[in-house]
């Protein structure tokens, strides 16, 4: 007799999990409503009492109910402070300077601007013709009162531009005389944000506002620095309004008037290229100068390699793109294979790769890899090989040149340890030991976080190292690590937290 089948059992439903109370805690209109009128009152008289900047944002808000007059008057007494102040803005009060200056802008910009526009433009253009001594008295290693400034020529340009069309570039010819009184280009930086709003009409009399101001600006004398500059930031806008026209031609004669002999040959080529003009592009670009000043950087003289790689790397770039466009892409193609060749460059290896025709670029980038491990520049092969990335090569690569890595050159070893550490703990392993040994044996204790962090990751990759892969292993290595170093009780400090 068959055996009944079992009624299978009923499905529960999953028990709901007890829904957590919403907190809404963050500051919104919602939120603030529900305080009450009270509470917010008491809340902002507190914040008053206690913070400066918040206590003039609340004045002006105050003011703005009599009129925009009442508010500018606010304003004009601060700027007037500004404008007479001498005293030295060290570290300790620079925070509460920047956050003063803040809430002057943000005074103007939320409570002027939206009662009268043209008060709050003409202050906010006065905040900027202040720069200079602010800026002169005020320690600013980091740059973020000079950020404040950039952050008002952008606010003073976003309400010119609603400006009606014929008064923006009056607003803008206004702004010319000021540029002799612009040392750190705060002035120059708000015209060159409003060019590519202006209108069409507006254009040539700022252009000959500013040649006017160009020729009087011309240094009298040889080596004046000071009016060189100025000069050649008026020429300069004079180039952003015929890039802005379109005008390639214009653009090339205040070039060479600027530098006659060393005019930028990318820019113009650039500018030729896109106004398809590839031939004369080409020949801009192959013309001859004399050189100019070279800065040379710690990875180029270590790594044998005196050329500055940026510009060269634009400049070879947009001469295989003026190839292409004239229809000579072999060439173009050549041109691109060769600097990766001697430089191990990604992107142009990239450009070079794109293009190919369907189905060769594998075969290609595997003929760029096995280059780039013979390559004669070691720590420009693993650089490449990290960054691409291939990892399995680089691996292979620091095994293969084990003997020729050093610890000083952690810009590069570092990065690629780090890269390494997951899949190929062995060279890994090895590049990190060289990294401590270096700081621990030339004493850099202001590398010793660095150094700790490097031997703790030695220590978690410990259990990955395969028996006699590495010699010495790991526990004795770290034991004459101890024994040679164990008196820099710095580093040990750090490893041991």
């Amino acid at each position: 007799m068959a055996r009944k089948a079992s009624a299978a059992p009923k499905m529960q439903p999953p028990a709901e999990k007890p829904k957590r109370a919403s907190r809404r805690t963050t500051p919104s209109p919602e939120t603030l409503s529900a305080l009450g009128l009270e509470r917010l009152i008491a809340v902002i008289l507190d914040e008053t009492a206690q913070n400066p900047a918040f206590r003039k944002r609340v004045t002006a808000a105050i003011a703005s109910l009599q009129g925009p007059d009442a508010v500018a008057a606010l304003i004009d007494r601060r700027l007037t402070a500004l404008e007479r102040a001498g005293g030295f803005i060290d570290w300790q009060k620079r925070r509460a300077f920047t956050a003063d200056l803040r809430a002057t802008i943000a005074t103007i910009t939320r409570e002027l601007v939206p009662l009268d526009r043209d008060q709050g433009l003409d202050r906010l253009v006065r905040f900027l013709l202040g720069a200079p001594g602010v800026l002169g008295r005020v320690e600013d290693a980091n740059g973020r009162v000079l950020g404040i400034y950039e952050d008002a020529t952008h606010a003073a340009a976003d309400i010119a531009a609603t400006l009606p069309p014929d008064q923006v570039g009056v607003f803008a010819a206004r702004l010319v005389i000021y540029l002799k009184f612009d040392p750190f280009g705060i002035i120059e930086a708000l015209l060159l944000t409003l060019v590519p709003g202006l209108p069409a009409a507006a254009i040539p009399g700022l252009d000959r506002d500013l040649a006017e101001a160009a020729d009087a600006a011309k240094p009298k004398a040889s080596r004046d620095w000071n009016a060189e500059m100025r000069w050649m930031r008026l020429v300069r806008l004079r180039q952003a309004l015929a890039d802005r026209q379109g005008d390639v031609d214009g653009f090339i004669a205040l070039e060479t008037m600027v530098s006659p002999e060393r005019p930028n040959r990318i820019a113009v080529a650039s500018r030729l290229l896109t106004a398809d003009r590839p031939g004369e592009a080409l020949d801009w670009l192959r013309r001859a100068q004399k050189p100019g000043i070279r800065v040379l950087t710690r990875e180029a003289m270590i790594g044998g390699n005196p050329q500055p790689e940026e510009p060269e790397r634009e400049r070879l770039a947009l001469e295989a793109a003026i190839l292409d466009a004239l229809g000579r892409n072999a060439e173009a193609q050549a041109l691109r294979w060769a600097r990766f060749e001697e430089t191990l460059d990604a992107e142009i290896l990239r450009d070079y790769l794109a293009k190919l025709p369907d189905f060769e670029d594998e075969e290609a980038l595997e003929r760029a890899f096995d280059h780039a491990a013979t390559h004669p520049q070691p720590y420009r092969s693993l650089n490449f090989l990290i960054r691409w990335p291939h990892l399995d090569r680089a691996a292979r690569l620091v095994e293969a040149r084990a003997a020729l890595w050093e610890g000083d050159r952690y810009e590069v070893l570092g990065p690629a340890a780090e890269a390494l550490a997951q899949d190929h703990p062995i060279p890994a392993s090895r590049l990190y030991r060289l990294l401590v040994e270096d700081i621990l044996e030339s004493g850099r204790s202001a590398a010793y976080g660095h150094g700790a962090s490097y031997l703790v990751q030695l220590d978690t990759l410990a259990d990955a190292l395969p028996p006699g892969s590495l010699t010495p292993d790991h526990a004795a290595w770290r034991q004459g690590l101890r024994k040679a170093h164990g008196r820099k009780a710095a580093f040990w400090s750090l490893v041991g937290r």
